[in-house]
């Protein structure tokens, strides 16, 4: 990779970044396809996050993803926000148009293209998401987009929870109920288990929620990627039900992402490659 004074500049603003793979993603396609362009991480605390925004604009910085716990907040700071990112309340990715800072959510069509990956039709099935933070957003609405019969939200914030489960039940006509982390227990039925919280990814050897809760489950997704395999995920392996983390995700709306940086659609069978040499 050949790195000039042409080079396009993109990258992934989070708090913390160094487990991301977004990196090996966008430079390795950038390189397949001729691309003069190059990714970085900047791992932004929350009180620092308007500088930040703010100092990416005035350094020319093409492009950016945004992950956890940035995607609701950042939108305070951007010029322009598509209809669909508004709905649902974060964003992921930003493009850079002469100085506009312009931001878009492709986390619902990534979840929703990883799903038909792993032939998962949610039509008229039930849904508990934990976590009511912006990936969650993305993951409630994309639910409801495709069909769902009903979505329990569980969060530890109940007010947030409520919230989301509200809009939901507004915007899509679906029913949304919500709950606490802990009240997850006491339901004797799970079909879809989704944890878009960031338990498991820092805090190594813990689950979101008790084996009890996830062997109840007829499928089990965990937005988590890197460790590949989360204890909620090995919960799920050892009592045999149906489980995947978030890497094919991630590789989605990357896609979309890149699509919105550069015109074109990355190799998405070159990219799990590439992963797979990684991981």
């Amino acid at each position: 990779m050949k790195i000039d004074s042409t080079t396009k500049v993109f990258g992934l603003i989070g708090h913390p970044v160094k487990h991301s793979l977004s990196p090996l993603i966008h430079n390795s396609s950038f390189e397949k396809l001729n691309f003069n362009g190059v990714y970085v991480v900047f791992d932004v605390a929350p009180e620092l996050l308007e500088n930040a925004v703010k100092g990416l604009k005035a350094l020319g910085i093409k492009g950016f993803n945004v992950t956890v716990p940035h995607k609701e907040s950042v939108m305070n700071y951007l010029d322009f926000v598509t209809e669909e990112a508004e709905k649902i309340g974060a964003v992921n990715t930003v493009v850079n148009e002469n100085g506009i800072l312009k931001g878009y959510n492709t986390d619902v069509q990534g979840f929703i293209d990883s799903l038909k990956e792993l032939k998962e039709d949610v039509r008229g099935r039930k849904a508990f998401v934990l976590g009511a933070g912006g990936a969650s957003k993305a993951i409630c609405f994309a639910l409801a987009r495709e069909g769902v019969e009903s979505i329990v939200i569980a969060n530890r914030t109940l007010n947030k929870a409520k919230a989301l489960a509200e809009y939901i039940k507004e915007e899509f006509k679906v029913k949304c109920d919500y709950c606490s982390i802990e009240e997850v227990e006491k339901f004797n039925e799970i079909d879809i288990l989704i944890n878009t919280t960031s338990v498991g990814m820092h805090e190594v050897g813990n689950s979101p929620v008790s084996e009890e809760v996830v062997a109840k489950a007829n499928f089990v997704y965990d937005l988590i990627y890197n460790p590949s395999e989360t204890l909620f995920l090995k919960y799920a392996r050892k009592n045999g039900v149906k489980s995947a983390n978030g890497l094919s995700m991630l590789v989605n709306q990357a896609s979309y992402a890149f699509y919105l940086w550069t015109g074109e659609f990355f190799d998405k069978d070159f990219v799990y490659e590439k992963i797979r040499g990684e991981i």
